[in-house]
């Protein structure tokens, strides 16, 4: 595997303007459309630059239309309440004065509760034994899509072992429910912050495909076309987003031309990290392009 060329830390690099607003880079020129993790990452950066002593514990993010790749991110912060144990903050994302996004962001001061549980993480192969050479060991690794190949060998923050690597050459999951190993490619400093901003920015990969392994389809075939309406994600226990985290995935329904998906992302010793919810436009296209 290459080494990753794109490191997290500067796409986070927000460059301050002046009180509440922040410029963003693009860490991809190339795509037709600003990624919505990217979008969601930063946005939490700004917001915790705006919080002292206080983490995230939870962000609601709409997306409004898609961003532009060429042109610079403006976020704006709104400080919302700072209480005792909480503090809320409003960010809008802004490209040439329209609003691209906006987010809502909560922080939690921490504290000793009364109920502590979690769901069980799934047993699943650890990432070890998903590494693109075990995995071009199985008959149909040469019929993977180019841009899956290119999982394990391109240069990318994010790290990604798919467990199900079947459902990527058209097998169906019955229930619906499929697995990602994630994690940064490069290190990353002693930061909760910074973690969660990077877990932010991974949870946007592929949960939309939680809509459609049920029926054998992907976004890769030509013939589906998907984008994310909105994103909810809570952060509930620390962890290290530079190391390997379980992302598991579910649809529980699909309907009118929209797919809601849900994940939970754990770490390897089995601690629930993190709960993410999102529902996306999830079409088939009337039209393939050759």
């Amino acid at each position: 595997m290459s080494k990753t060329s794109i490191d997290l830390s500067a796409i986070f690099d927000l460059e301050p303007i002046e009180v509440n607003l922040f410029r963003g880079k693009h860490s991809n020129t190339r795509s037709q459309r600003v990624f919505g993790g990217q979008v969601i990452g930063q946005a939490l950066v700004a917001a915790c630059r705006t919080v002292e002593d206080r983490l995230p514990h939870s962000l609601h993010c709409y997306f409004i239309q898609a961003g532009d790749p060429q042109v610079p991110m403006i976020y704006q912060v709104q400080r919302l309440r700072d209480g005792k144990s909480y503090s809320t903050r409003s960010v809008t994302a802004i490209q040439e004065g329209k609003a691209i996004s906006s987010i809502m962001v909560s922080f939690h001061a921490g504290e000793q509760g009364t109920f502590d549980h979690q769901n069980n993480m799934p047993d699943v192969p650890p990432p070890e034994g998903l590494t693109v050479e075990e995995l071009s060991k199985r008959p149909m690794f040469p019929d993977m899509p180019e841009f899956i190949r290119s999982y394990y060998d391109f240069d990318r923050p994010i790290e990604l072992r798919p467990v199900e690597i079947g459902r990527y050459v058209g097998q169906k999951i019955d229930d619906g429910r499929f697995h990602i190993w994630i994690k940064a490619a490069a290190k990353l400093r002693d930061d909760p912050a910074l973690h969660m901003c990077a877990l932010a920015y991974a949870s946007d990969l592929s949960l939309l495909d939680a809509v459609m392994v049920r029926y054998g389809r992907t976004l890769f075939d030509g013939h589906m076309m998907s984008a994310s309406l909105d994103h909810a994600m809570w952060f509930h226990r620390p962890f290290r987003a530079d190391e390997w985290l379980l992302y598991a995935k579910e649809s529980p329904s699909a309907q009118g031309g929209r797919g809601l998906a849900r994940g939970l992302i754990f770490k390897r010793d089995g601690t629930l990290v993190a709960s993410v919810s999102q529902e996306g436009s999830v079409r088939e296209r009337r039209w393939v392009s050759k």
